[in-house]
């Protein structure tokens, strides 16, 4: 069982926007205590689709792209992701994608329009493909989800349990979206939820930072990648990472 480091304060991504009295309210209440590894960890890749990150130049043809902050997070994704892959971490993928004609969009579409663009995330089009920086390996599963979060309505959990999981590490985006959701439903089934601070994007910055501090004060624990690479690197004895 590994236990992450506690980052600085003055390092963690939502600090300039914590008040002395927040401060104080979060130490009266010990909030944000490590959780820590488990003793068999997933990785979970939400939504590193084509859509959410666009083309370097052309952002303006696609309306979800996260633009330069988004590509920069898939690079740290991908050198997770096969880290993961080299210590035989299962890994998970999910894909958002809709009906072109917007008949499984629900509730979803009161809040925003169907776009009817290949560059948005309507199934069968670019813009719902995996970003090419990543290869799901013989044993990793690839699923479609119709939510926010990876749990709801899929197989995820399902996978889980068979497979003795009990710390998932999420990744991908976005994070004031389908991160949260993900972090929140996989607190609500136990498991213990790791999110590398690098390895998840947003449209927004301040969506952004808000988003990784309530997480990790109550749900999640947030740290930087570079714990989460030593924690694959250790020896397994025998057992799944």
């Amino acid at each position: 069982m590994n236990t992450p480091s506690t980052p600085s304060p003055a390092a963690l991504p939502w600090a300039d926007y914590l008040s002395e009295t927040d401060r104080t309210v979060l130490a009266r209440g010990k909030f944000g205590r490590r959780m820590g590894f488990g003793e068999r960890t997933a990785v979970v890749v939400i939504d590193a689709q084509k859509y959410m990150v666009g083309e370097s130049g052309r952002d303006a043809e696609w309306p979800s792209s996260c633009g330069d902050i988004g590509r920069r997070s898939v690079a740290a994704i991908a050198t997770l992701v096969r880290a993961a892959q080299d210590a035989g971490v299962p890994c998970f993928f999910t894909r958002f994608e809709l009906a072109a004609d917007g008949a499984d969009i629900g509730v979803y579409r009161r809040k925003r329009d169907l776009l009817q663009s290949p560059h948005w995330c309507l199934e069968g089009t670019v813009g719902a493909e995996l970003v090419p920086e990543l290869s799901p390996a013989p044993g990793d599963v690839v699923f479609v989800k119709k939510k926010p979060s990876g749990f709801h309505g899929t197989p995820l959990l399902g996978y889980l349990v068979e497979r003795g999981i009990d710390t998932v590490v999420i990744v991908g985006g976005a994070t004031s979206n389908c991160i949260r959701a993900t972090v929140f439903d996989a607190a609500s089934y136990n498991f213990r939820a790791i999110v590398p601070h690098e390895a998840v994007f947003d449209r927004i910055p301040v969506s952004h930072a808000i988003s990784l501090f309530d997480m990790d004060r109550q749900f999640a624990d947030v740290v930087p990648m570079a714990d989460v690479l030593a924690h694959f690197a250790q020896p397994r004895k025998g057992r799944t990472c």
